[in-house]
């Protein structure tokens, strides 16, 4: 079973590069990365994972902040956290759009 995500800058109208992320499972960092150019992370892909709860959380306030983009402090989407479950069967594919204010995310393909 594998997954992915793609992380769209929906402020700016582009893909979010250098997006600090995590997966962890329960408390255990399963890892740890950042977007591509494509605001993607090939790596993430080379995990084997089985069949259970999973949360990815981004780090949407460094991205912003390192666009230039002036926040309030505390800022009011820091990092984004999403909890998923897999069930074991297929690819799992967890995008998100996110702007300083506000996030979506989905089940994609």
């Amino acid at each position: 079973m594998s997954l992915s995500t793609h992380v769209l800058d929906t402020a700016h109208g582009t893909p979010a590069q250098g997006v600090g992320l995590h997966l962890l499972s329960g408390r255990e960092v399963l890892f740890a990365g950042k977007t591509d150019a494509d605001g993607r992370c090939p790596e993430l892909r080379e995990l084997s994972l089985s069949a259970g709860r999973y949360r990815l959380e981004f780090d949407v306030a460094d991205y912003f902040r390192g666009k230039g983009v002036t926040l309030a402090e505390p800022p009011f989407l820091d990092r984004v956290g999403i909890d998923f479950g897999m069930d074991g069967v297929g690819h799992y594919h967890v995008p998100l759009l996110v702007s300083p204010y506000g996030y979506s995310t989905y089940r994609g393909s």
